[in-house]
Protein backbone atom coordinates (compact mmCIF):
# COMPACT_ATOMS: atom_id res chain seq x y z
CA UNK A 1 0.00 0.00 0.00
CA UNK A 2 1.35 3.36 -0.79
CA UNK A 3 0.30 6.94 0.83
CA UNK A 4 0.42 9.18 -1.66
CA UNK A 5 -0.45 12.74 -3.27
CA UNK A 6 1.11 11.83 -6.42
CA UNK A 7 -1.00 12.62 -9.81
CA UNK A 8 1.44 10.01 -11.54
CA UNK A 9 -0.55 6.44 -10.84
CA UNK A 10 1.96 4.94 -13.12
CA UNK A 11 4.67 4.57 -10.40
CA UNK A 12 2.60 2.18 -8.46
CA UNK A 13 2.70 -1.44 -9.77
CA UNK A 14 -0.69 -2.73 -9.46
CA UNK A 15 0.51 -6.04 -8.80
CA UNK A 16 3.17 -4.98 -6.83
CA UNK A 17 3.06 -6.16 -3.07
CA UNK A 18 4.44 -2.85 -0.56
CA UNK A 19 5.02 -3.33 2.71
CA UNK A 20 4.37 -7.35 2.35
CA UNK A 21 6.80 -9.49 4.62
CA UNK A 22 9.13 -11.80 3.05
CA UNK A 23 6.94 -15.32 2.29
CA UNK A 24 8.72 -18.62 2.77
CA UNK A 25 8.53 -19.93 -1.11
CA UNK A 26 6.63 -23.45 0.07
CA UNK A 27 4.15 -21.23 1.71
CA UNK A 28 0.67 -20.42 -0.16
CA UNK A 29 0.07 -16.50 -0.44
CA UNK A 30 -3.33 -16.64 -0.85
CA UNK A 31 -4.22 -19.31 2.39
CA UNK A 32 -1.31 -17.08 4.34
CA UNK A 33 -3.75 -13.67 3.47
CA UNK A 34 -6.88 -15.49 4.58
CA UNK A 35 -5.46 -16.58 7.87
CA UNK A 36 -3.97 -12.95 8.39
CA UNK A 37 -7.13 -11.08 7.31
CA UNK A 38 -8.85 -13.43 9.60
CA UNK A 39 -6.48 -12.76 12.34
CA UNK A 40 -6.69 -9.36 11.98
CA UNK A 41 -10.60 -8.96 11.75
CA UNK A 42 -10.59 -10.79 15.28
CA UNK A 43 -8.27 -6.95 16.27
CA UNK A 44 -10.59 -5.09 14.04
CA UNK A 45 -13.87 -6.16 15.91
CA UNK A 46 -12.26 -6.09 19.26
CA UNK A 47 -11.26 -2.09 18.75
CA UNK A 48 -14.54 -1.66 16.75
CA UNK A 49 -16.40 -2.48 19.71
CA UNK A 50 -14.36 -0.28 21.83
CA UNK A 51 -15.26 2.82 19.76
CA UNK A 52 -18.87 1.90 20.02
CA UNK A 53 -18.89 1.57 23.37
CA UNK A 54 -17.63 5.01 23.94
CA UNK A 55 -20.23 6.70 21.75
CA UNK A 56 -22.64 4.75 23.17
CA UNK A 57 -21.03 5.96 26.73
CA UNK A 58 -21.05 9.66 25.53
CA UNK A 59 -17.46 10.05 26.35
CA UNK A 60 -16.26 9.90 22.43
CA UNK A 61 -17.69 10.72 18.95
CA UNK A 62 -15.45 9.72 16.77
CA UNK A 63 -16.31 7.36 14.12
CA UNK A 64 -14.25 5.98 10.99
CA UNK A 65 -14.86 5.94 7.48
CA UNK A 66 -13.78 3.41 4.87
CA UNK A 67 -13.59 5.65 1.30
CA UNK A 68 -13.15 2.92 -1.15
CA UNK A 69 -12.50 4.37 -5.19
CA UNK A 70 -11.16 2.24 -8.03
CA UNK A 71 -12.51 1.24 -11.63
CA UNK A 72 -15.02 -1.36 -12.36
CA UNK A 73 -13.70 -5.04 -11.34
CA UNK A 74 -10.77 -3.35 -8.96
CA UNK A 75 -12.53 -5.47 -6.06
CA UNK A 76 -14.71 -2.99 -3.96
CA UNK A 77 -17.35 -6.00 -3.00
CA UNK A 78 -14.51 -8.61 -2.54
CA UNK A 79 -12.65 -6.06 0.10
CA UNK A 80 -16.09 -5.09 1.55
CA UNK A 81 -16.82 -8.90 2.47
CA UNK A 82 -13.08 -10.04 3.11
CA UNK A 83 -12.04 -7.46 5.71
CA UNK A 84 -14.94 -5.08 6.89
CA UNK A 85 -17.33 -8.67 7.40
CA UNK A 86 -15.28 -9.73 10.17
CA UNK A 87 -16.73 -6.63 12.31
CA UNK A 88 -20.04 -6.09 14.04
CA UNK A 89 -23.07 -5.28 12.06
CA UNK A 90 -24.26 -3.50 15.00
CA UNK A 91 -21.58 -0.96 14.64
CA UNK A 92 -21.66 -0.56 10.76
CA UNK A 93 -22.84 1.02 7.81
CA UNK A 94 -22.24 0.23 4.30
CA UNK A 95 -23.34 2.89 1.29
CA UNK A 96 -22.91 2.49 -2.24
CA UNK A 97 -23.02 5.23 -4.65
CA UNK A 98 -24.23 4.91 -8.10
CA UNK A 99 -25.29 7.57 -10.14
CA UNK A 100 -27.27 10.23 -8.97
CA UNK A 101 -31.04 9.66 -8.67
CA UNK A 102 -33.78 12.53 -9.24
CA UNK A 103 -34.04 13.84 -6.38
CA UNK A 104 -29.84 13.75 -5.48
CA UNK A 105 -29.45 15.46 -8.28
CA UNK A 106 -31.76 18.59 -7.54
CA UNK A 107 -28.99 19.33 -4.69
CA UNK A 108 -25.10 19.94 -4.16
CA UNK A 109 -23.19 16.83 -4.75
CA UNK A 110 -22.00 16.24 -1.34
CA UNK A 111 -25.73 16.37 -0.11
CA UNK A 112 -26.11 12.60 -0.53
CA UNK A 113 -22.73 11.95 0.90
CA UNK A 114 -23.62 14.31 4.14
CA UNK A 115 -26.51 12.62 4.64
CA UNK A 116 -25.08 8.71 4.81
CA UNK A 117 -21.57 9.53 6.85
CA UNK A 118 -21.58 7.07 9.51
CA UNK A 119 -22.87 8.47 13.34
CA UNK A 120 -20.58 8.76 16.35
CA UNK A 121 -19.51 5.13 17.53
CA UNK A 122 -19.60 3.35 13.94
CA UNK A 123 -17.55 2.17 11.41
CA UNK A 124 -18.88 3.20 7.83
CA UNK A 125 -17.72 2.13 4.30
CA UNK A 126 -18.65 4.11 0.90
CA UNK A 127 -18.49 1.63 -1.98
CA UNK A 128 -17.83 4.44 -4.72
CA UNK A 129 -18.19 7.77 -3.21
CA UNK A 130 -18.43 11.85 -3.47
CA UNK A 131 -14.92 10.99 -5.52
CA UNK A 132 -17.90 9.80 -8.81
CA UNK A 133 -18.13 13.21 -9.22
CA UNK A 134 -14.64 14.58 -9.99
CA UNK A 135 -14.14 11.10 -12.30
CA UNK A 136 -17.44 9.98 -14.39
CA UNK A 137 -18.43 13.91 -14.76
CA UNK A 138 -14.88 14.62 -16.14
CA UNK A 139 -14.43 11.74 -18.63
CA UNK A 140 -17.48 11.84 -19.67
CA UNK A 141 -17.70 15.39 -20.01
CA UNK A 142 -21.32 15.65 -18.52
CA UNK A 143 -20.59 18.95 -17.06
CA UNK A 144 -17.96 21.70 -17.63
CA UNK A 145 -14.57 21.92 -16.66
CA UNK A 146 -14.79 24.64 -14.20
CA UNK A 147 -17.24 22.83 -12.32
CA UNK A 148 -15.58 19.56 -11.68
CA UNK A 149 -12.06 21.79 -10.98
CA UNK A 150 -14.32 23.80 -8.46
CA UNK A 151 -14.93 20.07 -6.62
CA UNK A 152 -11.93 19.73 -5.37
CA UNK A 153 -11.77 22.21 -3.16
CA UNK A 154 -15.16 21.98 -2.55
CA UNK A 155 -14.13 18.34 -1.38
CA UNK A 156 -11.34 18.95 0.61
CA UNK A 157 -13.59 21.80 2.76
CA UNK A 158 -15.84 19.04 3.36
CA UNK A 159 -13.81 16.27 4.37
CA UNK A 160 -11.46 18.76 6.70
CA UNK A 161 -14.74 19.84 8.84
CA UNK A 162 -15.59 16.60 9.32
CA UNK A 163 -11.92 15.02 10.30
CA UNK A 164 -11.84 18.55 12.38
CA UNK A 165 -15.59 17.10 14.23
CA UNK A 166 -14.01 13.42 14.84
CA UNK A 167 -14.52 11.75 11.81
CA UNK A 168 -11.44 9.17 11.52
CA UNK A 169 -11.07 9.24 7.59
CA UNK A 170 -9.53 6.29 5.38
CA UNK A 171 -9.19 7.02 1.59
CA UNK A 172 -8.09 3.72 -0.68
CA UNK A 173 -7.96 3.74 -3.84
CA UNK A 174 -7.93 0.00 -5.71
CA UNK A 175 -4.97 0.69 -8.25
CA UNK A 176 -5.82 -2.74 -10.95
CA UNK A 177 -4.05 -3.04 -14.35
CA UNK A 178 -5.84 -2.73 -17.90
CA UNK A 179 -4.83 -6.05 -18.31
CA UNK A 180 -6.45 -7.68 -15.22
CA UNK A 181 -9.40 -5.88 -15.51
CA UNK A 182 -9.88 -7.77 -18.99
CA UNK A 183 -9.24 -10.78 -17.54
CA UNK A 184 -11.97 -10.08 -14.56
CA UNK A 185 -14.67 -9.03 -17.49
CA UNK A 186 -14.10 -12.10 -19.29
CA UNK A 187 -14.73 -14.07 -15.93
CA UNK A 188 -17.87 -11.97 -15.87
CA UNK A 189 -19.01 -12.86 -19.36
CA UNK A 190 -18.31 -16.59 -19.04
CA UNK A 191 -19.67 -16.96 -15.11
CA UNK A 192 -23.91 -17.12 -15.77
CA UNK A 193 -24.05 -16.56 -12.18
CA UNK A 194 -21.61 -13.07 -12.76
CA UNK A 195 -23.24 -11.68 -15.65
CA UNK A 196 -25.46 -9.42 -14.03
CA UNK A 197 -23.03 -7.48 -12.86
CA UNK A 198 -21.63 -6.50 -16.54
CA UNK A 199 -22.85 -3.81 -18.64
CA UNK A 200 -22.03 -2.55 -21.89
CA UNK A 201 -20.83 0.91 -20.43
CA UNK A 202 -17.79 -0.97 -18.94
CA UNK A 203 -16.54 -1.66 -22.38
CA UNK A 204 -16.99 2.10 -22.68
CA UNK A 205 -15.40 3.28 -19.71
CA UNK A 206 -12.44 0.95 -20.82
CA UNK A 207 -12.23 3.23 -23.89
CA UNK A 208 -11.24 6.25 -22.31
CA UNK A 209 -8.91 4.02 -20.02
CA UNK A 210 -6.02 6.66 -20.06
CA UNK A 211 -8.59 9.50 -19.51
CA UNK A 212 -9.62 7.67 -16.15
CA UNK A 213 -5.95 7.08 -14.83
CA UNK A 214 -5.37 11.12 -15.25
CA UNK A 215 -8.67 11.84 -13.07
CA UNK A 216 -7.58 9.32 -11.21
CA UNK A 217 -4.09 11.06 -10.47
CA UNK A 218 -5.66 14.09 -9.97
CA UNK A 219 -8.04 13.33 -7.62
CA UNK A 220 -5.20 11.65 -5.68
CA UNK A 221 -3.02 14.27 -6.04
CA UNK A 222 -5.76 17.41 -5.26
CA UNK A 223 -7.67 15.94 -2.33
CA UNK A 224 -5.33 15.10 0.12
CA UNK A 225 -5.90 17.92 2.38
CA UNK A 226 -8.05 16.20 5.33
CA UNK A 227 -6.32 13.04 4.60
CA UNK A 228 -4.13 11.22 2.53
CA UNK A 229 -4.89 8.63 -0.09
CA UNK A 230 -3.59 5.09 -0.37
CA UNK A 231 -3.40 3.44 -3.84
CA UNK A 232 -3.67 -0.21 -3.25
CA UNK A 233 -2.03 -3.01 -5.61
CA UNK A 234 -5.23 -4.53 -6.49
CA UNK A 235 -4.11 -6.80 -9.09
CA UNK A 236 -3.40 -9.61 -6.19
CA UNK A 237 -6.89 -9.98 -4.22
CA UNK A 238 -4.75 -11.55 -1.43
CA UNK A 239 -2.90 -8.98 -1.04
CA UNK A 240 -5.34 -6.28 -1.57
CA UNK A 241 -7.69 -7.66 1.28
CA UNK A 242 -4.22 -8.27 3.59
CA UNK A 243 -3.28 -3.81 2.93
CA UNK A 244 -7.06 -3.33 3.25
CA UNK A 245 -7.20 -4.89 6.82
CA UNK A 246 -4.35 -3.55 7.88
CA UNK A 247 -4.58 0.16 7.29
CA UNK A 248 -7.57 0.08 9.46
CA UNK A 249 -6.23 -1.53 11.64
CA UNK A 250 -3.57 1.40 11.83
CA UNK A 251 -5.98 4.26 11.91
CA UNK A 252 -7.96 2.32 14.76
CA UNK A 253 -4.92 1.62 17.22
CA UNK A 254 -3.93 5.53 15.93
CA UNK A 255 -6.64 6.35 17.73
CA UNK A 256 -5.74 4.39 21.06
CA UNK A 257 -9.01 3.31 21.82
CA UNK A 258 -10.06 2.09 25.37
CA UNK A 259 -13.47 0.70 26.96
CA UNK A 260 -15.26 3.44 28.47
CA UNK A 261 -15.39 4.01 32.71
CA UNK A 262 -19.10 3.96 33.62
CA UNK A 263 -20.54 4.88 37.00
CA UNK A 264 -22.16 2.02 38.52
CA UNK A 265 -22.20 0.47 42.09
CA UNK A 266 -21.18 -2.91 41.40
CA UNK A 267 -21.92 -4.20 44.79
CA UNK A 268 -25.28 -2.75 45.16
CA UNK A 269 -25.88 -4.11 40.92
CA UNK A 270 -24.18 -7.57 42.14
CA UNK A 271 -25.81 -7.71 45.40
CA UNK A 272 -29.32 -7.04 43.56
CA UNK A 273 -28.52 -9.72 40.92
CA UNK A 274 -27.90 -12.33 43.31
CA UNK A 275 -31.44 -11.44 45.45
CA UNK A 276 -33.29 -12.13 42.16
CA UNK A 277 -31.54 -15.26 41.71
CA UNK A 278 -32.48 -16.73 44.94
CA UNK A 279 -36.32 -15.59 44.46
CA UNK A 280 -37.05 -18.13 41.73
Amino acid sequence: MLRTDSADLSRVDPRGTPGLPKLDKAVDPKAWSRAQVERLGTLLGGLQERLFARAKAGVDRRRLLLVLQATDCAGKDGTVRSVVGAMNPLGMQIRAFGPPNDVERQHHFLWRVAAALPPAGYVGVFNRSHYEDVLVPRVRRLVPKDVWRRRYEEINAFEQAQVADGLILVKVMLHISFREQADRLRARLDDPTKRWKFSAADLDDRDRWAEYQRAYGDMVARCSAAAPWYVVPADRKWYRNWAVANLLLAHLDEARLSYPEVDLDLDELRARLAGQANTR
